[in-house]
């Protein structure tokens, strides 16, 4: 069993020693993401905005996994505010339009007061 580890380079990853993606027999694991732009460690406070970046963060590490968002086969959304979620409905929409996964959405605290969206997802590889 071959297990690759893909990391987004977030400070959070070493900090809890996880990696952003694991991919392992066929399956892309994609751990928690949130709206962080990684490349300064910025987060917009609009929320929207937030769940654009997370899918963005998503989607570069399928693609070093050799999968894309139209693999993912399961998504668990985490709101903070339930109330939140409604208003990213049209970005999910586009983001998964081809795939159609399972879904939950789970209202939830999360670990930093900034972080207003964490998504996590589960891609199959072809």
């Amino acid at each position: 069993m071959d297990i690759k580890h893909i990391s987004s380079g977030s400070e959070f990853e070493e900090k809890i020693g996880y990696s952003r993606a694991v991919v392992c027999d066929g399956w892309v694991l994609v751990s928690g993401t949130t709206g962080y732009d990684y490349s300064d460690m910025s987060i917009s406070e609009d929320v929207v905005e937030q769940t654009k970046q997370c899918l963005k963060n998503i989607e570069k590490a399928l693609y070093e996994a050799g999968a894309s968002l139209n693999d993912v086969v399961r998504v668990h959304y985490i709101y903070p505010n339930k109330a939140d979620f409604e208003p990213c409905w049209p970005v999910l929409s586009q983001a998964f339009k081809k795939a159609k996964p399972a879904a939950t959405m789970i209202e939830a605290g999360l670990l930093d007061e900034k972080m207003k969206v964490e998504i996590e997802v589960t891609a199959r590889l072809k």
